[in-house]
């Protein structure tokens, strides 16, 4: 009907949504390929980016080497969608989340940041001390971080930089061999 009514913003709104919806099933497999991963945080971003086109850019930056790399499923998106709501939209002005990722010694990072609001100090110590105990400060943080801590060992996990005024990294450091093929 949004095609046949010329409602171009609907029709790709709708066929963004489908494919997020088909690649967060990805087939009943926890683990999933990275190119898999951004190719949903993709689908998602061309959502919000109709809702909030006048404040929202985004850029991903995938190294062909990592594209097989495998991950828990919803590592990425959910501190996609915590840059968008805490610190995109908080900001009330144009802003930018990028999503890269890089090969390391043994591990690969994942970098999700924005030039946002930032966080408070307080609010980031508090973050970083709900990780470290365990406690559940921010339910998409925590259970990436948990998981990741899951499959890979105490070693890895999730990482918070921020800056009042100025924007959030969060980072996520990722076994490179412990990851069964789906």
């Amino acid at each position: 009907l949004a095609r046949i009514n010329g409602e171009e913003t609907t029709m790709k709104m709708i066929q963004a949504l489908s494919k997020y919806l088909r690649l967060s099933l990805s087939k009943g497999n926890d683990i999933v390929t990275v190119s898999d991963e951004l190719e949903n945080v993709k689908s998602y971003m061309e959502i919000q980016q109709i809702r909030y086109r006048d404040i929202l850019d985004y850029e991903i930056s995938l190294p062909e080497e990592l594209e097989e790399f495998r991950l828990p499923k919803l590592t990425i998106q959910p501190l996609v969608e915590n840059a968008l709501y805490h610190g995109v939209k908080e900001k009330r002005g144009k802003s930018a989340i990028r999503i890269s990722c890089q090969k390391g010694e043994g591990d690969v990072l994942i970098v999700v940041e924005d030039n946002g609001i930032g966080m408070k100090p307080e609010r980031k110590e508090e973050l970083k001390a709900a990780l470290e105990s365990g406690e559940r400060a921010g339910f998409g943080l925590a259970a990436v971080h948990e998981r990741i801590k899951l499959y890979c060992g105490r070693e890895f996990g999730v990482q918070i930089f921020s800056e009042y005024g100025s924007g959030t990294r969060v980072e996520v450091r990722i076994s490179e061999e412990i990851l069964p093929e789906p």
